[in-house]
């Protein structure tokens, strides 16, 4: 049915609830009930009334999440209080219409042998709400509308938009088709139209990213507002974003931090990430590592929440700064040639490739999406010619379950015991998982001690993480932090999410270890810039490369602002090069600045180097010598960075922010030399300068004369030192006399005077060409 006439049968409901309820019961046949003017349905409660009640259950559930993290105690008497304020101030419903205009609804009342206690739709076919007026509704027909029609109106339509709006999910998450998704888009924009706020919050972001729908800055920021009044968190965020990088607003620092706030207390993490770096780096606030400690903390405990067994998705990082200057540099990304090359390879059979095919799907990265059809065959196969990797890996995917795979415990312990048999240290672990967890198997924390043991002593990270845990919780062994920080530490050498979260707990609270706030903070950090937003890199890579540099660098520059030094420096790259239209041409090179500088206080050493550059060629600010010396000097001292040295010998060399040494300036281009391979050229050019310049300036300070006037040549070569040098050049003249004479031999005859031809050659007209 089309969205038309879902709205003609709309128009027709409300035109039928303008009669009686006598003459409504006049046409239905005997066999139906009429209940508040409508047929009652025996079907059950109407789809309206069901969402109604999970979308209820669903805050509930929220709510009582986010009850248990205050005192138990304290909450009681909070709620206590609450419920007799409710009770206090609840309004009193008045019928609208109906049998008993202007009465007082009654709650509870009973309809069809059920009690209900605030209005209902059920019994109606338009679904509007309605209630009775005394206890026994079918004893009295006493009934009325709980909301106007203006009222029954506006909710009607906010139904239909959200129809829309899940007509445009479903399109959206069950299609990987770019025309298909750009389809779902145009639901969404209805519904967008029609004040959903989810659908508005989808849209907005999609207008900002350029994601589906053409880029549009000042329409996002017409809806970000627009959330924000109705007090989206999202929103909310998304506006703080929009003030803090200057994007279709004039930038302001202290209106970002405000809708930031607004956006974390209304539970946005993505704003909490954002208040978590600007504390721990001292931007638009005083530093304080303890709140950026308790906002890191809140997300990085809903990432950890959400790592399963098989692991979380690959996080692909990738420097557009690097990949320019050093274009063979591999970027983690797979070529589709090598990526089909393989798949050629798992279809002969070689099982080595469709193990590693199946790790790839299984994961996401590397320019490979995720998909869990696609690893569960490659596995499959593998498994079938006896690799034990595969086996343990089909264990995983069963002991989690997924739309692909169903999960079975039983299934995955036979994956595991078969791989755990062969040496498989996956495999291994993965039984210690269900024998500490009891998974089709007794709860056995020996042998679950003993099968992770094995793992971590062949270096699976699985196994190392769940021994520090067992030690850290005393689970089957005596309580010991010093082997949990072991383990813990050796996980985290091989990029476990959560070895790096239990390593961030501990140090928080100086569990086995002196308490370190700084470190805990680098940790959390770690561990949130894992969360499911980092995908967002991806994307921007994807658009930067489909030449899509306005999408690009907005992406880039949110997720800078959430603290990844890699989005920092990218953001900075694209502003540097100009590529970004959005962004006004008198503005690139401060806002390029301003990301090499959080990109650079991060530790990487191009955007110190750049920070160097900006300032000596006056980029963005002012010539200032003796700062790009700094910043030079830094990169030179904490990256042993090849170019930060030369760049120090050539200020050293001309006196440039420092005063002129040439002796300094040949000791940082030596050390260039020695620091990179590719500086050996350049620094033997510059070191070849430095001696002509050298060679000069030791002339210029010394006078000719003077020193050809202290040489006695009678002492140097002796008194007959005029004989030797006449001997000398009379050889000379002999030599080139004779050099002279040998050549004049050597010259050829006239053209004409050739040779006689002996009588056996043939002439040369006749001769066969060579």
């Amino acid at each position: 049915m089309s969205l038309l006439d879902e709205e003609g049968n709309q128009d027709e409901s409300l035109e039928s609830k303008t009669l009686s309820a006598e003459d409504q019961v006049k046409d239905h046949s005997t066999g139906t009930r009429v209940v508040a003017g409508q047929i009652f349905l025996e079907s059950g409660k109407s789809e309206s009334q069901s969402e109604n009640e999970e979308n209820f259950h669903s805050q509930e559930e929220e709510k009582e999440n986010s009850l248990e993290e205050l005192n138990s105690l304290e909450m009681s008497n909070l709620l206590n209080k609450d419920l007799e304020e409710a009770e206090i101030q609840s309004p009193v419903l008045t019928a609208i219409g109906g049998t008993a205009d202007g009465e007082p609804c009654h709650f509870p009342f009973l309809f069809m042998e059920k009690e209900y206690a605030e209005c209902t739709a059920d019994g109606r076919e338009d679904g509007r709400l309605w209630c009775a007026t005394t206890y026994d509704y079918k004893k009295d027909q006493k009934w009325g509308f709980c909301e106007s029609e203006e009222q029954s109106n506006k909710r009607r339509q906010m139904q239909e938009a959200e129809d829309v709006y899940q007509i445009g999910m479903k399109i959206l998450n069950e299609s990987s088709k770019k025309a298909q998704k750009k389809v779902a888009y145009q639901y969404l924009l209805k519904a967008a139209d029609m004040n959903h706020t989810k659908a508005m919050e989808k849209v907005s972001y999609a207008l900002l990213f350029g994601d589906y729908l053409k880029q549009n800055i000042q329409s996002s920021k017409e809806l970000f507002e627009k959330l924000t009044e109705e007090g989206s968190p999202k929103g909310q965020m998304a506006l703080g974003f929009l003030y803090a990088s200057g994007l279709g607003v004039n930038s302001s620092q202290a209106k970002a931090l405000v809708y930031y706030t607004f956006g974390a207390l209304g539970g946005n993490l993505i704003a909490h990430m954002i208040l978590g770096y600007r504390y721990w780096a001292g931007i638009g606030v005083l530093q304080s590592c303890e709140s950026a400690l308790t906002h890191y903390r809140l997300v990085a405990n809903h990432v950890a929440s959400d790592i399963s067994l098989t692991g979380g998705t690959v996080v692909q990082r990738i420097r557009l700064a690097d990949e320019v200057e050093n274009p063979g540099m591999a970027s983690g990304m797979l070529e589709e040639d090598l990526i089909q090359y393989y798949q050629f390879l798992a279809e002969k059979g070689d099982v080595q490739a469709q193990v590693g095919l199946g790790q790839l799907h299984l994961h996401g990265g590397r320019g490979v999406e995720q998909n869990h059809q696609r690893a569960f065959e490659y596995f499959n196969q593998a498994a079938n010619a006896g690799n034990s990797h595969a086996m343990a890996f089909l264990g995983k995917m069963y002991s989690e379950g997924s739309d692909v795979v169903p999960q079975s415990n039983e299934t995955a312990l036979q994956y595991f015991k078969k791989a755990a048999d062969m040496g498989n240290p996956v495999g291994q672990s993965g039984l210690g998982m269900a024998y500490l967890y009891g998974r089709g198997v007794p709860v056995n924390y020996e042998l679950a001690l003993k099968y992770f043991q094995k793992a971590a002593e062949q270096g699976w990270v699985d196994g190392q993480l769940q021994l520090g845990s067992m030690y850290y919780n005393g689970i089957g062994v005596k309580k010991d932090y010093k082997q949990a920080l072991k383990y813990f530490n050796l996980a985290s050498q091989g990029g476990h999410i959560l070895a790096f979260y239990n390593l961030a707990q501990m140090h928080a609270t100086g569990t086995g270890v002196m308490r370190s706030c700084h470190t805990a903070v680098e940790l959390f950090k770690n561990v949130c810039e894992r969360g499911r937003w980092s995908e967002r890199l991806m994307t921007a890579y994807n658009s930067y490369k489909d030449g899509d540099s306005n999408s690009a660098v907005v992406q880039y520059l949110l997720l800078a602002e959430q603290g990844y030094e890699v989005a920092q420096s990218n953001a900075a790259f694209i502003l540097d090069q100009k590529e970004a239209s959005i962004v006004g041409e008198n503005e690139t090179y401060p806002r390029a600045l301003l990301h090499w500088n959080r990109a650079a206080s991060q530790g990487y050493t191009v955007a110190r180097i750049k920070l160097g550059d900006y300032h000596f060629y006056g980029f963005g600010t002012d010539v200032d010598y003796e700062t790009a010396f700094i910043h030079y000097r830094l990169a030179s001292e904490q990256q042993h960075s090849a170019q930060a040295m030369f760049n120090l010998g050539y200020m050293h060399e001309k006196g440039l922010g420092i005063k002129q040494d040439i002796h300094l300036a040949k000791r940082f281009y030596d050390m260039a030399a020695e620091a990179s391979p590719d500086a050996q050229v350049p620094v033997f050019l510059a070191l070849c300068k430095l001696g002509v310049i050298y060679s000069l300036q030791y002339i210029r300070e010394i006078n000719i004369r003077e020193v050809f006037s202290h040489i006695d040549m009678d002492q140097l070569l002796g008194p007959e030192w005029d004989l030797y040098l006449m001997t000398i050049i009379a050889l000379l003249l002999g030599t080139i006399i004779a050099y002279r004479q040998r050549q004049h031999q050597a010259i050829p005859r006239p053209a004409g005077l050739r040779p006689a031809v002996p009588q056996q050659e043939p002439p040369p007209e006749h001769q066969p060409p060579q």
